[in-house]
């Protein structure tokens, strides 16, 4: 049975009203309990015909949001059943659940044998297997959330760190939707005011072309403050990108080592060692990042070398931290200097200023003091071979991070549909203004206004196609 849920932008979107099941939680021997959800007009009828609850009421009796303890069962015969599993039964019934359908979630012991007895049960009499994000899928097209909610839950899940996460609940809470029905709002105002311009000029020579233009470069402001935060949610998403970088031998190898806990870079005495960058993933206070270790800087007449310290270079460019690296043991050569001083005016606000071996007499170095005379209250003394100050690096590190992070305010853009659509609208936004003249044609006016409302409708999934729908929710895993 089929039932019409929405009708968007002229399509009908047939609501699945089957019953769907899936195991919810991740497929694995780890961990004591599993969950499994199954939703659909038939949910609780099917959950009622392979329960036995130890109060000996009929699940399909039992009031909403009730948690009821019992046992899955196979019947053998009319007077015969076996059980599969002890397990609680949690029964939601529409329309105050997630999918916004009768809903059972079985919380069963994590065996997969019994899991996959307990699906295979409700397929028997009935139920399908839950295609990816259905559950997700059912929830929007039910008008429990919009698109911009459902693609934040995908965003919830695959959160690697903790400030992705909370970017990722700021927009399930409705962040990014609420900014997008104010733009909405603003474009609704400025189409009301073309239409009772367009009505009124001839008679009454009342025109309101001034606020129109007012709205539209607000929301063309807005548009931009929003596409901003793209690269950011990259950011938050991916993790931050710290580049070690510095001259050859300066101890780059060993403090990548060092910050790892672990040799990924190989260390010697010979130098041009690390030819090409070495990259490794580190969690620095619950923040996830990249850590890279560069070819070392150096004048050399040697190709490969060459192309390892150009790499350096556009490591340090597409990086949001740069550890520059000093051999504290040891005098600058001029051409080191002329290297460094490059770096220092290109990414100074994104370096942290490292002196490597401080376990050796130190060496007074007057190219080293000018280059960092500047710099004094931003260096740190390490030992890559004795750990020494390897914390409080961590701890500078760490405080770089979250400065770059607190730069990120909610409302921000998730993923690369939403970019593109706020993109074409400010494109088409662009085009509008300059009708805005003198003696602007309001009804052409209206017609392109209405229009431009049109993509943010696709944003929130107002108006939507089904094979955008189709993609977006064949990301999700089964079972959400």
């Amino acid at each position: 049975m089929k039932k019409d849920i929405k009708n968007i932008s002229g399509q009908i979107f047939h609501q699945d009203q089957e019953t769907i099941i899936a195991q919810c939680t991740p497929i694995s021997s780890q961990g004591a309990i599993a969950l499994i959800r199954m939703s659909g007009q038939d949910a609780i009828e099917i959950a009622t015909k392979i329960s036995r609850l130890a109060s000996g009421e009929s699940l399909i009796d039992r009031p909403t949001n009730t948690i009821n303890f019992g046992w899955v069962i196979e019947k053998i015969s009319d007077t015969c059943s076996k059980n599969i599993d002890q397990v609680l039964f949690l029964l939601m019934r529409a329309p105050k659940t997630f999918t916004g359908q009768d809903t059972i979630e079985i919380t069963c012991h994590n065996n997969q044998f019994i899991v996959q007895n307990i699906i295979n049960l409700a397929i028997s009499y009935g139920a399908r297997l839950a295609q990816n994000g259905e559950f997700t899928k059912r929830a929007f097209l039910n008008n429990k959330i919009d698109l911009v909610q459902a693609e934040a839950i995908n965003e919830l899940i695959h959160s690697q760190t903790q400030v992705a996460l909370k970017s990722a609940l700021a927009q399930l809470d409705g962040s990014l939707s609420s900014e997008i029905i104010n733009i909405e709002n603003d474009l609704i105002k400025a189409l009301a005011f073309s239409e009772a311009s367009f009505e009124f000029i001839e008679d009454e020579n009342i025109e309101f072309g001034p606020q129109i233009k007012n709205i539209l470069e607000n929301i063309l402001k807005n548009i931009f403050s929003l596409k901003k935060t793209f690269d950011a949610q990259k950011q938050i998403r991916e993790g931050i990108r710290i580049a070690i970088i510095g001259s050859v031998n300066a101890g780059k190898s060993s403090l990548f080592n060092s910050l790892l806990r672990q040799n990924r870079a190989i260390v010697t005495n010979i130098a041009g060692t690390t030819r090409d960058t070495i990259e490794a993933n580190i969690i620095i206070n619950s923040n996830n990042a990249t850590l890279i270790d560069t070819a070392g800087l150096r004048e050399t007449d040697n190709q490969i070398e060459k192309a390892g310290i150009e790499k350096s270079f556009q490591e340090a460019e597409k990086s949001d931290i740069v550890i520059l690296v000093f051999d504290n043991s040891r005098d600058l050569t001029l051409e080191e200097a002329t290297i460094y001083q490059e770096l220092v005016n290109k990414y100074c606000q994104k370096i942290i200023f490292v002196k490597n071996k401080c376990d050796i007499t130190p060496v007074n170095s007057k190219l080293l003091n000018n280059l960092l005379s500047e710099q004094k209250e931003n260096i740190i003394k390490v030992s890559s071979l004795e750990n020494k100050n390897l914390d409080t690096l961590e701890n500078i590190i760490n405080t770089k991070i979250k400065d770059l992070f607190s730069k990120i305010q909610s409302p921000f853009l998730l993923n690369k549909r939403q970019f593109n659509l706020l993109h074409a609208l400010e494109k088409k936004l662009q085009e509008i203004l300059p009708l805005i003249s003198k003696n602007p044609e309001y009804e052409i006016l209206s017609y392109h206004l209405r229009d431009t409302i049109s993509y943010l409708s696709e944003i929130t999934g107002k108006t939507v196609d089904q094979k955008s729908i189709d993609l977006i929710f064949k990301e999700f895993c089964v079972g959400k």
